[in-house]
């Protein structure tokens, strides 16, 4: 689909189990199609006069892209496969309209579309239309002229674009609102004044580009000065969203900790992060920014033990996996009910079984029953021969 899903549900209200189903499901194909539509784009920019601006536009927008893979990624964990109740309800609802985190680029040498778009914190619906209109921007400027085939499909688009304008202009401060909404307007008579000129076998490949960028650019401008105003108000309550989400995540990582001491040995030595240490959320908004970092540190640390703990709980699955190779190979060369492999595939059987299981002797405990499988059967081969 060229355009993000609908989200469902609102900040606060748990998601209905089918339309979050529905809404993972479209959000997924979009994911993937806006993907390989930018991977599309980025090598037709490599050939393109204006390659030097056209690519800070592109690294934007992979940065965007990267920020919704990111959080589409946590709604999968939290969704399950379907095995959610009321909590992950409200937990899906928070993923979706809750800040993403501070993952948009701060561009060295900004342009006017990244210096517009640093720093901003958008929910995951807002950062998809932000995807749309920048995307959408970018194939405007590389498509010049376009067949006559796509002049139907890129009309059909700008008119859903002006829609969307039109809703986005809605949420304008009352001081801006009718100017806002005079530039929609104007954008959609000009839209249906080449709808019109096509009809009548004009050609308007040369008009329809540079009105495409005028739309995408007002409403990327739309959806980020609605985001920048709305940032004036909410940090407080971004700064308590977060907590509460490294809340929950601490004690998740806390079972994933004692599961992997329980079941591995050496396991990683890390402390999970405690969030309590932070303190509370402070109400000043200069302290809030530096809550805020703190935030994020702590979150980072998370991964890290995150990371340290899954690979160590991994590594026992890929010994189990690793001895059933090995068996299956002796097995294959008739040494299997050899006395001493049997008995040390016993051995090593018993040390996976036990808890926490010692993976390090286990790994050299299956070198050796791979290095005798080895050994007998270059043997067996000799003595045939």
């Amino acid at each position: 689909m060229d355009t993000a899903p609908n989200a469902p549900g609102k900040i606060g209200t748990p998601v209905d189990v089918q339309a979050a189903m529905t809404y993972l499901g479209l959000l997924g194909g979009w994911i993937t199609g806006r993907r390989a539509e930018l991977d599309a784009l980025d090598a037709t920019i490599l050939d393109s006069p204006d390659r030097a601006q056209l690519t800070n536009d592109m690294m934007l927008s992979l940065s965007v892209w990267q920020a919704i893979k990111n959080r589409y990624d946590l709604l999968l964990a939290t969704w399950d496969s379907g095995r959610v109740g009321p909590t992950e309800q409200l937990r899906l609802s928070a993923l979706i309209w809750g800040h993403l985190d501070d993952t948009l680029p701060d561009s060295g040498s900004p342009t006017p579309s990244s210096a517009a778009i640093s720093g901003l914190s958008v929910s995951l619906p807002e950062a998809c239309r932000l995807s749309d209109a920048m995307a959408g921007q970018l194939r405007s400027r590389l498509n010049r002229n376009p067949q006559s085939d796509q002049l139907a499909g890129r009309l059909r688009d700008l008119r859903a674009q002006v829609e969307r304008l039109r809703d986005q202009a809605k949420l304008e401060p009352p001081a801006t609102q009718p100017a806002a909404l005079a530039q929609v307007e104007d954008i959609s008579a000009r839209t249906e004044d080449l709808g019109q000129k096509a009809d009548r076998g004009g050609d308007i490949g040369g008009l329809l580009g540079p009105l495409e960028i005028r739309a995408a650019t007002m409403e990327r401008d739309l959806i980020v000065g609605n985001t920048k105003r709305r940032q004036a108000q909410d940090k407080l309550a971004r700064a308590r969203e977060l907590r509460e989400a490294l809340e929950l995540r601490e004690k998740a990582l806390s079972d994933l900790v004692a599961q992997a001491v329980a079941s591995v040995t050496p396991a990683p030595k890390y402390a999970v992060p405690n969030v309590d240490a932070l303190g509370p959320v402070p109400s000043s908004a200069s302290l809030l920014d530096g809550y805020l970092g703190k935030l994020g540190a702590v979150s980072r640390a998370m991964q890290v033990v995150q990371d340290a703990y899954s690979t160590a709980l991994d590594e026992r699955t890929a010994l189990a996996n690793r001895l059933t190779q090995e068996v299956s190979t002796a097995q294959r060369a008739g040494v299997a009910s050899d006395a001493d492999v049997a008995a040390l595939g016993t051995v090593i059987e018993s040390f996976l079984a036990r808890r926490p299981a010692p993976t390090q002797v286990v790994a050299s405990l299956i070198d050796a029953y791979a290095g005798a499988v080895r050994m007998l059967t270059a043997s067996e081969q000799g003595g045939q021969s």
